[in-house]
C-alpha cells in the first residue's frame, strides 16, 4: 500500500519539435561542461568496459556472450548518473559525489534492471539471429570450410547482409524505442518498468520523426566516437546522455525556460 502510494501518475506525452533536437544537444553540453567529472566519469565505465570485452577476444563466443549478457545489464545504470547530474543541475540541487554514485547504487533495488534483462534478452535473440543467418545463407556443412570474407562478396553474402542490417536496423529502433524514454522516466518516478517502456514506446510513436532523428544521431554519433579505441565516448556519451533527460522533460513535461539556461 505505501509503495501503490508513492506511484506516480501516468505522464501525458508532449509533442517534439524539430528544434527541440538541437536545444536538448545545446543544454547536453551545457551540463557537461557545468559538471564535466561526473560526465567523464560514467564515460569511462562504458569505454572501459568496451575495451576489456575487446581484449577478452572480439569475434569469439565468449565475447559474443559478454556483450549480449553483461553490456546491457551494466550500461543502464552508468545512464543513470547522466540522468540524475542533469536532473540536479536543472533543480539547482546540490551536487555531490557520494549522493549521486548512491543514486546509481540504489537503481539496483528498482525497476532499472528488468530493463536490463529486457535489454540482454534483446541482445542474445539479435546474436543468435545473426549466427542463425550465416548458417543458413553459407550452409552448415561449408560454416567451417568457406571464408566469410569470400562468401560476402557473393550474391547469398550481400544478400545475407541486407537480411541482417535491415533486422538489425529494426532491434536497434525496438531497443530504442524501450528506453529512450522509459530510463530517464525510472530515474526521476515511481514507475514500473512495463509501463515505463510502454510510455516510451507512445512517446516514440507519437514523435515519430523527431524521435526517429534523434535515434539517427545517437547512432551516429555513437559510431564516430567508437572508432579511435572508444576514446570518443569521453565526449560522446556525456553530451548524448544529459541530452537524452532534456528530449525526456519535452516528450512529458513543459519544456525548462530557456531564461533558466541563460
Amino acid at each position: 500500500m505505501e509503495e501503490a502510494a508513492k506511484a506516480a501518475p501516468r505522464p501525458e506525452i508532449a509533442r517534439v519539435t524539430l528544434p527541440e533536437i538541437w536545444t536538448s544537444l545545446k543544454y547536453g553540453l551545457w551540463d557537461f561542461r557545468r559538471a564535466p567529472i561526473y560526465g567523464l566519469l560514467f564515460a569511462a565505465a562504458y569505454a572501459l568496459g568496451g575495451n576489456i570485452l575487446t581484449l577478452v577476444g572480439a569475434g569469439t563466443f565468449l565475447w559474443t556472450l559478454a556483450m549480449a549478457l553483461g553490456f546491457p545489464l551494466v550500461a543502464p545504470f552508468a545512464a543513470v548518473g547522466f540522468y540524475e547530474v542533469s536532473r540536479r543541475l536543472e533543480a539547482e540541487e546540490p551536487l555531490e559525489m557520494r549522493e549521486i554514485l548512491s543514486v546509481v547504487w540504489s537503481e539496483r533495488r528498482r525497476q532499472l534492471p528488468w530493463i536490463g534483462l529486457v535489454l540482454a534478452l534483446i541482445f542474445l535473440f539479435w546474436s543468435f539471429f545473426a549466427h542463425m543467418t550465416v548458417a543458413l545463407f553459407l550452409g552448415v556443412s561449408n560454416v567451417g570450410n568457406t571464408s566469410l570474407e569470400t562468401f560476402m562478396t557473393t550474391q547469398d553474402g550481400q544478400m545475407m547482409l541486407a537480411v541482417q542490417f535491415l533486422t538489425g536496423a529494426l532491434v536497434a529502433f525496438l531497443t530504442f524505442g524501450l528506453t529512450a524514454i522509459s530510463l530517464p522516466l525510472l530515474v526521476e518516478k515511481e514507475v514500473d518498468f512495463v509501463s515505463a517502456m510502454i510510455i516510451s514506446l507512445q512517446t516514440v510513436n507519437a514523435n515519430k520523426v523527431v524521435m526517429g532523428l534523434w535515434a539517427v544521431i545517437i547512432a551516429v554519433s555513437l559510431f564516430v566516437a567508437m572508432l579511435p579505441a572508444f576514446l570518443g565516448l569521453f565526449i560522446a556519451l556525456p553530451v548524448l546522455g544529459h541530452a537524452t533527460w532534456h528530449i525526456y522533460r519535452r516528450a512529458l513535461y513543459h519544456p525548462v525556460s530557456d531564461a533558466a539556461r541563460s
